[in-house]
This record gives C-alpha cells, sequence and structure tokens, in this order.
C-alpha cells in the first residue's frame, strides 16, 4: 500500500507505491500542510485503484516523470506486453551465451556492458527501447574521446552496438515483439591499414634485427601468423619431420586459449628459412614449452617487444612506422608474387574463402609481379597477330 511522505529539505509531499513489481517516488510541489496531505492521499488511491484494476497508465497521471517512458505499456494483439529491465535480460543473456566464448571474448562483452550498455539502457524495459533510443545511442559514442586523444571508430562503434543488438533480437524473439534493431546497418568501416613490407626491407630488417630475435621475425614474416598465435606458439606444435607449424593455441592478454574458430586451426607449412629459424630457436628454447619465451620461460610481451625492438629497428633502418601484423599483410603479398595458389594461401592465413585473400591484398600483386594485364595483351599479340 503507497504512503505519502513529505521531504525533510523542502517539506514537500511526495508519493511511494509499487507499480509493476518496482518502488516508485513521485514529488509534489505541495507543501505539508494537513489539506494537502488529504488530497495527495486522495490522489494516490486512484492512482492504486486504476493500479489494481489494469488501467493505470504511468505516463497519464505523471507526464514529466522520467518513469513515464520506463513504463510506457505496449500494445501486442490486443494484451499488455511487460518485458523484464536491460540490466536484468542482458544479464540472463550474457550468461547463457558465455558459454559459447573465449574468456578473451566473454570479458569483452562485459567490458562493453559495463561502460556502454548498462549505463544508457539499463533501467529501460527491453521492450520500450526504440529505434530512435538506438540511433541516439550510437551518435553519442560518435562523442566519445579516447585516451589517445581521438574519437572511437566506426569498428569500434560497430563493436559496442553489436551486444546490443544481439539482446534486442534475443529479447524480441523471447517476448513477441519486433525488434526495434531491425533496419540498422553497421557503420561503413575503411579498408583495413596494408602496408607490407618489400622483400628488400624485409631482408633488411632480418639483417639488422637484436639476433635474440632474428628467429622470431623470420618466423612472423614467412609464415603470415598473427601476434597472439606466434607469442603462443608451443613445441608441442611444431613438426619438423612434416615441415608444418600446427596453429592450435593463441595468447591473449596473456592467457593461452584455442583458436577461436575452425578456419584459425591450421597447419602452416614451413619454408627452408622458417625451418632454420626454428631449429636455431629450438638451441635456445628447446627445454621450455614456449617457443619464443623469456630467460624465464614466460611467453612474450608484444606490447614490449614492439616498443623495445620493432619500432627502434625500423627508427634506425629510417623504414616507415608500422604495426607488427604488418608481418603477417607481408607473407600474403610475398606469397601472391611468388604465384603461390590464393586457396593454399588462404589456408596458410587461416581464412575459410579465398574472398578476403583478394579483397584486401590483390591490389598489391602486380606491383610485385608486373602481371598487370600485359601478359595477356602478349598471348592475344601472338594468337591473333594474322587474323
Amino acid at each position: 500500500m503507497g504512503r505519502v511522505y513529505a521531504r525533510k529539505e523542502t517539506n514537500k509531499l511526495f508519493m511511494d507505491f509499487n507499480y509493476r513489481g518496482k518502488r516508485c517516488r513521485e514529488q509534489t510541489e505541495l507543501k505539508d500542510t494537513p489539506a494537502n496531505r488529504k488530497k495527495v492521499k486522495a490522489f494516490l488511491e486512484r492512482v492504486e485503484a486504476e493500479i489494481t484494476l489494469g488501467t493505470f497508465e504511468y505516463g497519464r497521471h505523471f507526464p514529466d516523470s522520467p518513469r513515464a517512458e520506463k513504463f510506457k505499456s505496449q500494445q501486442l494483439h490486443g494484451r499488455q506486453l511487460e518485458t523484464p529491465l536491460f540490466s536484468g535480460f542482458s544479464q540472463t543473456w550474457f550468461s547463457e551465451m558465455q558459454i559459447q566464448w573465449r574468456p578473451s571474448h566473454q570479458e569483452k562483452v562485459q567490458s562493453t556492458l559495463r561502460m556502454h550498455l548498462l549505463p544508457h539502457f539499463g533501467e529501460k524495459e527491453v521492450g520500450c527501447i526504440s529505434k530512435a533510443d538506438i540511433l541516439k545511442f550510437r551518435a553519442s559514442l560518435a562523442k566519445v574521446i579516447t585516451r589517445s586523444n581521438k574519437p572511437l571508430s566506426s569498428s569500434r562503434i560497430n563493436h559496442i552496438m553489436t551486444p546490443l543488438r544481439m539482446i534486442l533480437h534475443e529479447a524480441a524473439n523471447r517476448f513477441n515483439f519486433s525488434s526495434p534493431y531491425e533496419g540498422i546497418k553497421s557503420l561503413k568501416v575503411p579498408r583495413s591499414d596494408v602496408e607490407p613490407f618489400s622483400i628488400d626491407e624485409v631482408r633488411l630488417i632480418l639483417q639488422s634485427v637484436r639476433p635474440d630475435f632474428k628467429s622470431y621475425y623470420t618466423v612472423r614474416f614467412f609464415t603470415g601468423m598473427r601476434t597472439a598465435e606466434v607469442d603462443g606458439l608451443q613445441w608441442d606444435a611444431v613438426d619438423f619431420n612434416r615441415r608444418q607449424v600446427i596453429v592450435k593455441r593463441a595468447l591473449v592478454r596473456g592467457i593461452i586459449q584455442e583458436t577461436k574458430n575452425d578456419s584459425s586451426y591450421r597447419a602452416i607449412d614451413m619454408n627452408d628459412l622458417t625451418m632454420e629459424a626454428l631449429q636455431a630457436q629450438q638451441n635456445v628454447t628447446g627445454d621450455q614449452p614456449f617457443v619464443f619465451c623469456s630467460s624465464a620461460g614466460t611467453p612474450l610481451s608484444h606490447n614490449n617487444v614492439t616498443k623495445r625492438v620493432w619500432y627502434p629497428l625500423l627508427r634506425f633502418l629510417e623504414l616507415p612506422k608500422r604495426r607488427p601484423y604488418q608481418t603477417r599483410h607481408t607473407a600474403a603479398t610475398l606469397w601472391l608474387a611468388a604465384g603461390e595458389s590464393p586457396e593454399w594461401i588462404a589456408r596458410q592465413m587461416g581464412h575459410s574463402t579465398t574472398e578476403m585473400l583478394f579483397r584486401v591484398y590483390s591490389r598489391y600483386v602486380p606491383n610485385l609481379t608486373r602481371q598487370d594485364g600485359s601478359a595477356f595483351a602478349r598471348l592475344l599479340n601472338a594468337e591473333f597477330s594474322n587474323v
């Protein structure tokens, strides 16, 4: 049963009642006098009577209340639709979904919920979130400034929006309403920043790098392994007899995890330089689990290696600053330039199809191979010169 109270600070009356299992407090502008108390109590009795009869509309009695939007009813098939708060349903959704995800992805989703989605949508019913709410939220993300004094990228915004889309679609399926996310497309993301090294630059880097990291970068340049994959590489995944490196683990935030999908789990064929580099490395760390590790046997910290070895080396060689991930792009472009089968290259890279290979790397092939259509022109000239 609701009660009428007076705030000590203002001596104004407010109502305290329950609606849909939630405690509600609504302020009035009336001072605490016997006459006003009687008036407010009578109003509260009408409110509670309508709640009992199921005819109460929060926005009609309290149009300026922030709770009015929260309790806005939706009509669906002639009945009132009540849905849980986003905060509660998102936790239910997360607990059901996390079994499918790697620990690193679980942490990423939890961070997105905690930092972005719950502060904005937590107190809204999932069935009351509108398309306008979603677009307004996305627009607000574009105004967020990161620690590097830059706005959030389109890719980062899309990653934040993905759990929201999944949660709302699941809620719509369970509670039988149309998802407000329908028709909202992801932001367009610029092409990947692909800046592969030339073969001469690769040679210069491997000739100049610290001796204790020569094998490390040789493997990176000639296998196309991702940073997390090469840092998580262990000796049980190196098969010298078959000349293969089995990519089955990755080091993510200091934790060894299984590869994230079937295509990432793959066997990379060793060329002679990779074979020699790993054999040399075995003489150094062969008694440790990890192929590349510290003197204590712990996995390398890619941030430390990048800051203390990679970037200083590029500065010393007066080469443009490029992320270590460009070693992977370099392997792909060199394989393409050598005329290797695209299907084979895709398998080495851990791509399920050749689509990404051609989309991301094909523009570098003419510059490397000089096969820019002239070969076809020579064929036509040779075959049809007398026609």
